[in-house]
């Protein structure tokens, strides 16, 4: 009987950057940043960045800049750009909804983006191609909202001319 199977080959999980960089390092950071401490007797949790944005002006900007650790270390690490690219966005998202008072922190509390990140470092290190596919439909989806977002004025625009020329007669 003939054996045709390939054997598995396995990328080395090797941690360019050094200690501050592996995952224990960078599991415990996101840990701190997102989900550290539970309110007794719920299952919600956060963590630093969602403390420091209550800090008006300045607080979701050092939680954004807090974030940019795990984004380096991914890039450092050789993740796939769409990826990190990825990663970019999901603390774009937390930083621009958290600079809303009150609702910007429950959100932050919710998103947990440093949470999300290090689970696709991690994901995107030991499976990338899978990691990369779903990154690009993250992308599209983000595409088709932009559009539709930006769709809105465009249709109330043309409301209004309609409207306009209704009124005037023309």
């Amino acid at each position: 009987m003939e054996i045709t199977a390939k054997p598995e080959i396995l990328r080395p999980r090797s941690v360019k950057g050094g200690a501050a960089f592996s995952d224990e390092n960078l599991d415990a950071l996101s840990h701190l940043l997102d989900d550290f401490i539970r309110i007794p007797g719920t299952p919600i949790r956060f963590g630093l960045d969602g403390i420091v944005g209550f800090v008006p002006g300045i607080g979701d900007i050092l939680g954004g800049l807090a974030s940019t650790i795990l984004i380096v270390a991914a890039w450092v690490r050789g993740v796939p750009k769409v990826t990190v690219a990825r990663m970019v966005m999901n603390v774009a998202i937390e930083t621009a909804v958290g600079s809303l008072p009150i609702v910007g922190n429950l959100f932050d509390i919710g998103w947990r983006a440093n949470r999300r990140n290090y689970k696709l470092l991690a994901g995107s290190i030991e499976e990338p191609e899978k990691h990369s596919a779903s990154s690009w439909l993250f992308f599209g989806g983000l595409c088709l909202v932009l559009l539709a977002l930006l769709m809105v004025p465009l249709v109330l625009a043309g409301f209004v001319v309609v409207a306009a020329k209704h009124l005037l007669g023309w």
